[in-house]
């Protein structure tokens, strides 16, 4: 099954989508937005699931689905809480700005908590006051799970997951440095992310959801160039139940709460940081890594961060080629 939010409100309205993401149908007689959905998804999934069926079938009205009048799945959030999955990742990044990475990293999930308040939509502009801040996106995978209690499980997390979709974490990577420092975390260099039109429940997945795990590339372009195509399932040190579980230690997570695997990143062929794709690499999730590869490779960086105008693709196709979850596409503009 697939939903997705239709602008409208602070809270979007709920729809089903088509499998082929061409069609829609109105779901406020079940529940009138998403999070409604969730907190009480018990009663209300075998409903929507019926509507997606009856969708398919031509059998219900239906609407041309545009993934423009779409907001994120869920247009604020409870919760929205950001790990750091791909430890590849980790280590680059932190490698840019001189900094050793502690070998606890890769048994211990890190982990942040992000403005959930309001969510980009899928086509928002992202704003960006100073070019200076150095913007950044971030490829993602995210999920969406139901009520979560307190010293969950990794078998308990795994169960409360009610949908998966795509992300962009937008970041601010020159204001990083000085709010590590402080020793407090990120707050000012992690503006307002967004999410995929479309959010799906993990049996829709098949084979691609497989050991709470997202498989598939992570497709991402810049300025219509591929930057991206890392697989989802590679190198996830950290599954989403144990993600979901290291949020739950010490409270209770609820329906609605969303959780981030942190930025797709894969390893070279050779155990290092990889290729991009021009060169037959997986390439990058992210222009940090891309960067940090270039200085290695250079002794400095010769990409910019994201400025006014470029324009940022994040997608995942199945094995037609078909779009699974619809396409992140947002366009950098001055604030």
């Amino acid at each position: 099954m697939k939903l997705a939010s239709l602008k409208g409100g602070r809270d979007g309205r709920l729809v089903v989508v088509s499998n082929d993401l061409a069609w829609c149908a109105d779901a406020s007689s079940i529940a009138p937005t998403l999070q409604a959905a969730l907190d009480n998804w018990d009663d209300l999934e075998p409903l929507l699931r019926g509507l997606a069926e009856s969708l398919e079938h031509g059998a219900v009205p239906r609407e041309r689905f545009h993934e423009h009048d779409a907001a994120s799945p869920l247009p604020r959030a409870y919760q929205w809480a950001d790990g750091s999955a791909y430890v590849n990742h980790v280590a680059l990044v932190r490698k840019a700005r001189a900094a050793d990475m502690p070998a606890s990293f890769w048994t211990d999930p890190l982990m942040y908590q992000g403005g959930s308040d309001g969510f980009l939509g899928p086509r928002d502009p992202i704003p960006l006051v100073d070019e200076a801040w150095g913007c950044d996106l971030e490829a993602e995978v995210a999920v969406v799970t139901g009520d979560v209690p307190m010293g969950a499980s990794r078998d308990q997390a795994l169960a409360s997951i009610r949908l998966v979709m795509l992300s962009n974490d937008v970041s601010l990577r020159n204001l990083i440095p000085g709010e590590i420092a402080k020793n407090f975390g990120f707050f000012q260099s992690k503006p307002a992310s967004s999410f995929s039109p479309v959010a799906v429940t993990p049996d829709a997945l098949g084979e691609a959801w497989k050991d709470g795990k997202l498989h598939g590339r992570v497709e991402v372009e810049l300025n219509n160039q591929p930057l991206g195509q890392a697989d989802a399932g590679v190198d996830m040190t950290f599954d989403f139940g144990t993600l979901i579980a290291h949020a739950a230690k010490t409270r209770a997570l609820s329906a609605g709460s969303i959780i981030g695997s942190g930025t797709v990143s894969n390893r070279g062929a050779d155990g290092g940081p990889g290729k991009s794709v021009q060169d037959g690499g997986a390439g990058y999730s992210c222009l940090a890594e891309l960067r940090t590869v270039e200085a290695l490779a250079q002794g400095a960086p010769k990409t910019p961060f994201l400025k006014a105008g470029d324009k940022v693709r994040i997608e995942m196709r199945d094995a037609r080629r078909h779009s699974i979850f619809g396409a992140i596409e947002q366009e950098v503009a001055p604030a």
